[in-house]
Parts: C-alpha cells; sequence; structure tokens
C-alpha cells in the first residue's frame, strides 16, 4: 500500500514557532497553486503505478482554507489517475477558526474522514505568543461541531514544554484535551527553530526556554495520564485510541513508499528520497514549464539503514534487527551499543524488533543517533 500527501502552503498567520514551508500572501496565486498540485498529481503517477492508495493526507500550511471545490477537484483528480482502496484514510489538517458545521459537511462531502486540528494550547496567552489565529473558546468548540457533522476520527495537536509551562498547567491542558472526546493526540515538545520569532526572543532573553528536567517530567505525565484514559502510545508524540492510529503517518514511520506534491513536499521510495523547491513562485513556474523544481537524493545503505533505526525506533513496532542487518551489517561497535542499551533497560528485542522501553522513550533520538552508522 502506498500513501499520497498534498501540501497546501496557505496560512492565516505566521506562529511563532514554525518553520513550516507557507505563506500568508495567498489570496492572489490560490486557484493557481490548486491548478499546479492537480498537474503534479497526474505527471507523477507513474512513480507509484500498480500500488493501492491507502490515504490521503491533505497537511500544510493550513489545507482547511481550501475551497470545497478546490478540495474536489483534488480528490477527483486521486480518484480517477491513481487506484485507491475502498475506505481511503483521507485527512485533512484544519484550524479551529475554519471549522463550522458548513465547513465541515462539505469536507465530508468530498469523502474526508479524518481530522487533525491543530489546537495546540487551552491557554489565551500562550495562543497569543503563538501568533495563532484561534482562541480558546473556537478549540473547546470545534470537537463536538466536527462530530455532530460527520467526522468520528478526530486528531487534536498539543505542545508541551513551553516557556513557563509548570506540571499542574499541563496536566490541565492534558485534563481538558481527555474532556474533547477526541480518539487521536498528538503531543509534541517545543523544539526552538531557527529563523523564527521564538529563537528570536529566547536569543534577546525576552523568554527563557524549558530545562530539559521540566521538559521530561510533562512528559512522563503525559504517558501516564494518556495511558490511564486507554490512549495506546504508538509513536513517540503519538497517542490513539483502538483502531485509530494515523494510517498514513504510521506508513511514514513503517518505511512504506509515498509521494508528496506542492511545494517543499518530500516522496519516499526506499531507494531515493525527492523533495519539491519550497518556494511557491518557483514552484508553480517549474509545474508550468514542465519542468519541475526539486532536489533528488539516492540513499545509500547507510542513510537507508540509519533512517529506518530512527523512524522505526520511535513507535511501538520497533524496528526489526534482521531486516536492518539485510540492508548492512553493523559493526562490532553497534553491537556494544546495543547491549548497553539493552542492560540499562532503555531498549528490549522481542521477536527481533529492537523496541523502546517506557524509560527508553524519553531518549528515542539520543539512542538512535548513539546506533547510527557512520
Amino acid at each position: 500500500m502506498a500513501g499520497i500527501y498534498i501540501h497546501i502552503p496557505f496560512c492565516k498567520n505566521k506562529c511563532s514557532y514554525c518553520d513550516f514551508h507557507f505563506s500568508t500572501s495567498y489570496h492572489s496565486y490560490q486557484e493557481k497553486m490548486v491548478a499546479c498540485i492537480i498537474e503534479e498529481l497526474i505527471t507523477r503517477k507513474e512513480t507509484i503505478a500498480n500500488q493501492p492508495i491507502e490515504t490521503i493526507y491533505f497537511g500544510g500550511g493550513t489545507p482547511s482554507l481550501l475551497t470545497e471545490n478546490e478540495l474536489k477537484k483534488i480528490i477527483e483528480t486521486i480518484y480517477k489517475h491513481y487506484e485507491v482502496t475502498p475506505q481511503p484514510e483521507i485527512t485533512l489538517e484544519a484550524n479551529p477558526d475554519d471549522i463550522s458545521t458548513q465547513s465541515v459537511e462539505s469536507w465530508v462531502r468530498q469523502k474526508v474522514n479524518r481530522l487533525s486540528i491543530g489546537l495546540q494550547s487551552f491557554d489565551e496567552k500562550v495562543l497569543d505568543w503563538m501568533n495563532r489565529a484561534h482562541n480558546v473558546q473556537q478549540s473547546l468548540s470545534c470537537i463536538p461541531i466536527a462530530q455532530q457533522a460527520g467526522i468520528q476520527n478526530i486528531s487534536i495537536d498539543l505542545i508541551y514544554g513551553l516557556p513557563d509551562l509548570t506540571l499542574e498547567q499541563w496536566e490541565k491542558e492534558i485534563d481538558t484535551a481527555l474532556h474533547l472526546g477526541v480518539q487521536h493526540i498528538s503531543a509534541y515538545c517545543l523544539t526552538i527553530e531557527e529563523k523564527t520569532a521564538l529563537a528570536s526572543w529566547i536569543k534577546k532573553k525576552k523568554i527563557n526556554p524549558p530545562s530539559n528536567e521540566q521538559q521530561a517530567a510533562q512528559f512522563q505525565l503525559l504517558q501516564q495520564k494518556l495511558k490511564a484514559a486507554g490512549f495506546d502510545h504508538y509513536e513517540i508524540s503519538n497517542f490513539a485510541l483502538p483502531n485509530f492510529i494515523s494510517k498514513h503517518n504510521s506508513n511514514y514511520w513503517r518505511g512504506e513508499k509515498y509521494i508528496g506534491v506542492g511545494p517543499s513536499a518530500h516522496s519516499y521510495d526506499f531507494n531515493y528520497r525527492s523533495w519539491n523547491i519550497a518556494n511557491n513562485a518557483k514552484y508553480m513556474q517549474g509545474i508550468e514549464h514542465k519542468s519541475p523544481n526539486f532536489d533528488f537524493e539516492l540513499l545509500s545503505p547507510e542513510n537507508r539503514f540509519n533512517e529506518l533505526l530512527l523512524v522505526g525506533l520511535r513507535t511501538k513496532w520497533g524496528v526489526n534487527l534482521t531486516q536492518l542487518k539485510a540492508i548492512l551489517n553493523p559493526s562490532i561497535e553497534f553491537e556494544q551499543i546495543l547491549q548497553n542499551y539493552l542492560q540499562k533497560n532503555w531498549l528490549t528485542i522481542q521477536d527481533q524488533n529492537i523496541c523502546l522501553t517506557e524509560a527508553g522513550k524519553a531518549w528515542a533520538d539520543k539512542i538512535a543517533e548513539d546506533l547510527f552508522v557512520l
């Protein structure tokens, strides 16, 4: 099975912490951008020929800014030019301020069956310094609106490890999220990305970054409370009720093939990775001139080994040791590091699958980096 990712590079506001590719001045060329995305979908169909499409994911940016007709054209193009499974997972990322009965009903009409909603926080002050376009009341009201309009598979995003966020405040955030009755929660630890407003504020000492200890405590609390509420911690940042894991993202983590269309979108085909230019004007120009602007990388055995290790280790399924060794036979040093983490009880091996323990989850990136083949 394969997946399609569509990057919609439009946003109302520039969030203070975000370094994703988007534009806030898109109105004059929105229609043209959609036409180019459709053209790219058509021209890319041979790269994934004979593989059924199981998942379609509209990310961004803010896909909920698409009109119903634009969404319809994109989905119709996929169904016309690709083999789509009978019941694909079709996810649309949406912001609370774009969610109304009318908008959700229009998405349902176009086969969208899963929403990923960027709530981020239930604190008005935090939303303000994040420069989010929505408020807390919209966060609280958008979930029942979406449910009543026909979406029964809803994921929300939360961010922890924020400046000045106490453990008590974070617990309140988690409790509020659970009260909403959603099926999936993605909780991300704040990272300070270069060239963002947040990075500038911290550099100028306007905001104090949280300590590693604070972030670790908040992560542990998140694990405990969501486990008690029946959520499966199936990836470091992702929790789902039974039968509600993100199929699309899980395919990424399992190393399945996918194509990405739209500016900055990535594609992966086991032996190579490609990514479109992160510039809206140059992306559209390339599509119109039949000379798409993208970069391409053939993956070496070392690249494939490290990538499989990095993404697989973050999941509950882990990474298969036999599969790793089929790509590249690791060194004695790899075996020594692996044994060290097994003895520390940060890793475990079950049926040849290397998995993180509960204690090891807080150190996922470090463990993977130490095991990388250089």
